[in-house]
């Protein structure tokens, strides 16, 4: 008897029918030989710093560094069902081994793990490697079932980005929180991805544009033109001097130009894509091609590849003839070229999965049942495995230099000698999805027909008035290339380089920074909030650094590969946040209060400094004075009363303050005192002093 455990019910569906498991139980499905349940995706997480030490309830920056020497893991709770489940499985006498089907990647490796460890059980571990939910591909992935073991490196590069998030998410966040009295909120990607979009804004923000001019020639349809002439006098006496003269083609050359086809879809090249054609974000098209994969409609989704197998060629082929009968491109009578699979198939660009292709599951009418998120997405992979293997497009790229009164202009354009893959692009224009082009338009954009030495005879000369332009902002298909890129020019050539995040994870980075609201969505545009700029103009160098996150994901991916020690790893990140928390440290008492809005209350009993109101308490602006004056604090919190900012003000002045409805549990009544204070080695000492004729009233 075997246990197989799945990421989802979807999967765990999908194996199961396969391996004939096809009874339901609660929680999971048995066959005469195995049983297959599932984990309902991240079931257990490492458990938040106060299930670690009360204290650490309280966001106090002389408790940190916060770093377990034990790390603890906690099943969410709304999961917890479905662990014990789980739990009992892999503990049940007669089970021979468990075999580890989550999602073959990364962060399914971290999602078995914690359940395995947490549940204590010794079975023998194997994993189910597989790249598609296709009935073949699980039954050959079974046939080839992995040593657990061998993922061991995976496994470590899995925990220890869980664990580094963690110490950078929990520790810079209270951090910087509690020094400057505002929740700022910090990641160790999200922020450098951040800081990308705040120096975009500010490039944008700080430009100055600039007017410039362009004088063009109409040479019975070809345009000669002049461009970015910034002096407006020099436009207008080009204009006069070349308006209705003669101008000749005194040079003329042509050059052949071939463009590959594209390559396949890995995941964020997908993304790019959907959200540059259709507008999608990038969780968008994660949830839709996670879903198709589920379908069995397209391979494994989350990989950074572009590349097949060499193994694949026939697969490929025959997809792409199921890709033409079903969605019929070309139209009915059009018969496709045969398919180039050499140009998508290198093992060496191949390392977990491959590019997410469409699977031979692809059918019409499973098609007309999908959301229409699904739907486009899966045109997208079924389009692009086309153009990846046709033809290359070619055309000829053509450049004329022509006089008018002694004056230059440039005219310049192409004809198209073969549309090769180009063709499949006409899918994304055309309202029928066909690949064919609009007859009606051929030919309007090519180059006119133009030889050396012609003369064109009073031509009108038009000038045009434009403008520099600012850098683009970011739409998600630019932050997600930013991200992907990142830290790029810092590794050498040979180095395998990641980017911010990974395929996987840049889509739930940015929908964190919108839910953050450092953010926000303008149609396709994100834009950074007051917030967001906030934030980022306290954060140091070190975790606005691109180029370290990006290292960062480097070193985990040389862990995946046992080239990276996990614990070499783990205290560089301690060493930053000794770095974070040593300049917080020596952070001047102005620069703490950069985000009060409001003034000092009152100066400091002990120093004599101003004094701020805080979150929770009333704090001292010289931080190395003791002065210590909380909202809530024992004393009071059995009269059922907490200190105010009018009672602060009224104590800080005059260590008294009148307070009422004051609570007596001894009595069950209400009665009105005089709060004193006096303060020693910084801590507030209260007493109660009762005016005469002081009323009380009795609790209704």
């Amino acid at each position: 008897m075997y246990l197989v455990i799945a990421e989802k019910p979807s999967v765990a569906r999908s194996i199961a029918q396969v391996i004939g498991a096809n009874e339901r139980k609660e929680g999971y499905l048995e066959g005469d030989d195995c049983i297959v349940s599932w984990c309902l995706g991240h079931l257990a997480g490492y458990a938040y710093p106060e299930r670690y030490d009360e204290r650490y309830k309280n966001w106090n920056f002389e408790d940190l560094p916060i770093i377990p020497t034990s790390w603890k893991v906690e099943v969410s709770k709304d999961k917890k069902d479905q662990f014990y489940i789980l739990k009992q499985l892999l503990n049940q006498p007669g089970m021979d081994y468990v075999v580890n089907a989550c999602d073959a990647g990364r962060e399914g490796e971290l999602i078995f793990k914690h359940v395995y460890d947490l549940s204590r059980s010794k079975l023998p571990v194997k994993r189910l490697w597989i790249s598609s939910l296709e009935d073949s591909a699980i039954l050959d992935g079974f046939e080839h079932l992995k040593d657990g073991e061998e993922y061991r490196n995976l496994a470590n590069a899995a925990v220890c980005r869980s664990q580094a998030d963690w110490l950078i998410g929990m520790n810079a966040t209270r951090a910087f929180t509690s020094k400057y009295y505002k929740r700022l909120t910090v990641g160790r990607v999200q922020t450098p991805t951040l800081a990308m979009l705040v120096e975009r804004d500010n490039q944008i923000k700080n430009f100055k544009k600039q007017k410039y001019f362009n004088v063009e020639l109409d040479c019975d349809g070809m345009k000669a033109v002049r461009e970015k002439i910034f002096d407006e006098r020099e436009s207008d006496q080009l204009l006069c001097k070349c308006d209705g003269k003669d101008a000749s083609v005194v040079s003329l050359s042509e050059k052949e130009k071939r463009v590959k086809p594209p390559r396949l879809y890995d995941l964020t090249s997908l993304q790019r894509d959907a959200n540059r054609i259709y507008g999608m974000t990038a969780k968008q098209t994660l949830d839709a091609a996670q879903s198709l994969y589920e379908a069995k409609l397209i391979t494994y989704p989350r990989t950074d590849s572009q590349y097949l197998t060499e193994d694949m060629e026939s697969t490929g082929k025959s997809v792409v003839r199921r890709i033409h009968e079903v969605y019929q491109v070309l139209g009915p009578f059009e018969e496709p070229t045969k398919p180039d699979m050499k140009k998508v198939m290198n093992n060496a660009k191949v390392s977990d999965h491959h590019a997410i292709i469409p699977t031979m599951e692809l059918d019409g009418n499973v098609i007309r049942d999908l959301k229409e998120s699904e739907e486009m997405i899966l045109f997208m992979v079924a389009i692009r495995l086309l153009a990846a293997t046709d033809a290359e497009h070619i055309f000829t790229e053509i450049h004329a230099n022509v006089i008018c009164e002694g004056e230059h202009f440039s005219a310049g354009g192409k004809k198209i000698k073969q549309h090769g893959w180009k063709l499949y692009e006409e899918c994304f224009k055309n309202k029928d999805r066909l690949a064919i082009q609009d007859m009606d338009a051929v030919g309007k954009e090519e180059f006119p027909n133009v030889t050396e030495g012609k003369t064109y005879y009073k031509v009108t000369a038009e000038k045009t008035e434009h403008f520099t332009s600012p850098p683009k902002a970011f739409n998600e298909d630019l932050l997600l290339h930013a991200m992907e890129t990142a830290g790029n020019r810092e590794f050498d050539e040979d180095t395998e380089k990641k980017g911010l995040g990974t395929p996987a994870t840049r889509a739930g980075i940015i929908e964190k920074l919108v839910s953050d609201k450092y953010i926000v969505r303008k149609g396709k545009m994100l834009t950074v909030t007051e917030d967001g700029k906030a934030l980022i103009s306290v954060m140091p160098e070190c975790l606005q650094s691109a180029s370290m996150t990006a290292e960062w994901e480097n070193q985990l991916l040389q862990m995946e590969k046992g080239q990276m020690d996990p614990e070499m790893f783990l205290r560089g990140i301690c060493n930053l946040l000794s770095v974070i928390l040593n300049g917080l440290e020596e952070l001047p008492p102005e620069e703490t209060t950069r985000f009060s809005n409001h003034k000092s209350i009152g100066n400091c009993p002990i120093c004599g400094n101003p004094v701020f109101e805080g979150k929770k308490n009333f704090y001292c602006s010289n931080r190395e004075c003791r002065f210590s004056l909380w909202k809530e604090n024992r004393y009071l919190e059995t009269m059922k009363k907490t200190i105010d900012t009018a009672t602060a003000v009224a104590l800080l002045a005059h260590g008294r303050a009148h307070m009422k409805d004051l609570y007596s549990r001894k009595k069950d009544m209400y009665f009105e005192a005089d709060l004193l204070v006096e303060f020693k080695d910084g801590r507030a000492n209260f007493s109660l002093e009762f005016p005469k004729n002081s009323n009380s009233k009795t609790k209704k």
